[in-house]
């Protein structure tokens, strides 16, 4: 089912020059095929942490490719995105959508508990140093990072963005929360960003999707609109792209009529709507 289009205008590709990572022109050391399936350790904040790599498909070291985050639900782990179980689609989808010339690296980290509580900034400041050696390592576009997840992986997108909003080109949250995570006080950074949420959503409710939403509406200098949400039932989405927005930082928003889920799945539909949504919003930035 095509979503209904509250606002809607053609945006052409938004380009940066290449920035490539330390690791660019170098043999991986660290990192191999085999990180998919096992994974890499790193101490941060005198914790034993866990993350798996996928490399793109014959992997070129002198090429800069996208970074991409996908962080799991609470609950859940990377194991599970990487493998596709316990409700996940691998990667979110986007591994087996994403096959233009720039390619894309895919990091699932593990939160601690199976959760992203980020207590202290504890997991920002593990993201961060997964950035880095990731980085010093293989070669990536350190103008096309970007971060996706659902739920808790969603909220901890957003504390992302709210601390390295600098850093990162992009982030796409399913079915999130503001506050389970949080947010750098004062952080006013604008950051590219998409979001989804179910109107029917009881775990985290859409009022969640919309304050997340708004802060980067807000941030990113968009013209203030309403986005229209669809009836309980109705078996629509309902898909704003926010004007006015700063340069090179879009805000677009889907709500859809659903529960708590990263695979929604609409009367018509043939497969989820997700990965299409993500990745038409993450592949407009070069």
């Amino acid at each position: 089912m095509k979503p209904s289009l509250a606002v809607l205008f053609s945006l052409p590709p938004l380009t940066l020059a290449l920035k490539p990572s330390p690791g660019c022109g170098t043999t991986p050391k660290l990192i191999t095929s085999a990180s998919e399936r096992t994974a890499l350790t790193i101490t941060s904040n005198n914790k034993r942490r866990e993350f798996f790599v996928r490399l793109p498909p014959n992997y070129n070291n002198t090429h800069p490719y996208r970074f991409v985050f996908t962080l799991h639900a609470l609950g859940g782990n990377a194991g599970q995105v990487v493998s596709g179980t316990s409700g996940y689609v691998p990667y979110y989808g986007l591994s087996s959508l994403i096959n233009d010339t720039t390619g894309a690296i895919f990091v699932a980290p593990n939160g601690v508990s199976n959760g992203w509580g980020n207590t202290g900034g504890e997991d920002v400041t593990f993201l961060r140093s997964v950035i880095t050696t990731v980085e010093a390592d293989l070669c990536v576009d350190q103008d096309l990072r970007f971060s996706t997840g659902f739920s808790y992986g969603a909220a901890m997108s957003y504390s992302l963005a709210c601390s390295l909003g600098k850093e990162l080109r992009a982030i796409a949250c399913l079915s999130g929360n503001p506050a389970i995570s949080g947010c750098a006080a004062g952080n006013n950074d604008a950051v590219a960003y998409y979001g989804q949420h179910g109107v029917s959503d009881t775990v985290l409710p859409i009022s969640g999707g919309r304050q997340m939403r708004d802060r980067w509406v807000k941030n990113n200098g968009c013209a203030a609109t309403t986005a229209q949400e669809p009836a309980a039932g109705s078996q629509k989405r309902i898909k704003t792209v926010y004007s006015g927005c700063k340069e090179d930082k879009p805000v677009v928003f889907v709500a859809f009529d659903g529960p708590h889920t990263p695979t929604p799945r609409l009367t018509g539909d043939t497969e989820t709507f997700s990965p299409g949504e993500t990745w038409e919003f993450f592949k407009q930035f070069k």
